[in-house]
């Protein structure tokens, strides 16, 4: 860290990677904290986690119960030991509660005041959040599995809501008319919401060569129903996760797919699939809810760095806090736990310090950082 600061300072360093580079020191030292608790509310289990992106400090859920909560998870005691308070909920007895399991929950990208949620009820509802009320509810002849609001549009407010068999849905976060699909027949599609044909792309997992083997049908992304999308964060990859037991990144704009191999990444859900990806940090990592854990992998290399162990039931969403780089989970346990960053063991001494400091530090400006001229 003193390295890093070191360099800042003397100029010989982009001040962006030392922001990166404790972003992905706090990634890799997650770990279930056993000093916050998140009130346990739902009575069934939870699918949907979502945190609002202005301050960071609000978090909402939908579970299999019908019931929403709303969290908030600043510690305002500042105590060491706090459990984030539910401050409201719409339980089963809200007179405008959904009436079956809410599959999706998401804020109003640009404040607090709203929020979404769609259930399999066949609705899909947008909330004024001071009242606990529906502002407009949106009436489907189908189920709806997934929905989704561009988090960086800012010529359209639309929001994405799709029927029957389509599991997944993603807005791009660099292309704002830019839409991603997945859905039970094993495609992905990229859609132009401003072009009368729509679609722009159906990714295929060969890449243009026709598969060998007869059971894999081509311009398929996966070889079994694609329940899981999300952007990278800056929009230039798509990861997907299919029933097939495989995860894929693919390039945003050409629809290539890399072919990256993340080995075996078990999916049973037989419906959306929520897992998360990592902002800021040098590599990305990806949290993909894997049975009772959640799997980080490294975005680009394929690697599967650690299991998040502590849920006793199926992880079914997981939401990443980039703020602070913290992890939020969802389980049919009914339970949301909190992975923090494991505290950064002190320097034990003046001596280490110093080593440490210099072992960073560029020699031509050594000199310039000693107290004496007699120092060693």
């Amino acid at each position: 860290m003193l390295g890093f600061i070191s360099a800042r300072q003397a100029g010989l360093d982009d001040p962006s990677r030392l922001r990166r580079a404790e972003s992905t020191r706090r990634v890799l030292s997650l770990e279930l904290n056993k000093d916050r608790d998140v009130e346990r509310i739902h009575g069934s289990g939870i699918n949907t986690l979502d945190i609002e992106p202005v301050e960071g400090r609000y978090m909402l859920s939908g579970g299999s119960d019908g019931v929403i909560v709303l969290y908030d998870l600043e510690n305002l005691s500042r105590k060491p030991n706090y459990t984030c308070k539910a401050l409201c909920s719409v339980g089963r007895s809200h007179p405008d509660a959904h009436k079956f399991s809410v599959e999706t929950v998401q804020w109003y990208p640009h404040d607090t005041g709203m929020f979404t949620s769609s259930s399999f009820d066949k609705t899909l509802k947008i909330w004024d959040t001071n009242t606990l009320q529906p502002a407009d509810v949106f009436q489907f002849e189908g189920t709806v599995y997934c929905h989704h609001m561009s988090p960086f549009a800012t010529k359209h407010c639309l929001i994405a809501g799709h029927r029957q068999e389509v599991l997944a849905v993603s807005w791009s976060p660099r292309h704002e008319y830019v839409l991603a699909t997945a859905s039970a027949d094993s495609k992905v599609k990229l859609w132009d919401v401003r072009r009368a044909s729509g679609c722009l792309t159906t990714l295929d997992q060969h890449n243009g060569e026709k598969s060998k083997a007869s059971s894999e049908a081509v311009n398929t992304a996966h070889n079994g129903r694609v329940n899981g999308l999300c952007y990278t964060s800056d929009g230039l990859h798509l990861l997907t996760v299919g029933t097939d037991d495989r995860m894929r990144l693919w390039n945003s704009s050409t629809g290539e797919n890399t072919l990256v191999n993340y080995g075996k990444v078990c999916n049973e859900s037989r419906k959306g699939l929520k897992f998360s990806v990592s902002c800021g940090c040098s590599p990305e990592f990806a949290f993909v809810p894997y049975k009772t854990t959640i799997a980080v992998y490294t975005v680009f290399s394929g690697e599967l760095i650690t299991m998040l162990r502590g849920h006793y039931n199926t992880v079914d969403c997981c939401v990443f806090q980039p703020n602070f780089q913290e992890l939020y989970s969802g389980s049919k346990d009914c339970n949301i736990l909190a992975w923090i960053p494991a505290l950064r063991e002190p320097v034990l001494d003046d001596v280490s310090e110093k080593s440490l400091r210099r072992q960073h530090l560029n020699p031509a400006y050594e000199d310039a950082w000693s107290s004496s001229d007699g120092e060693d």
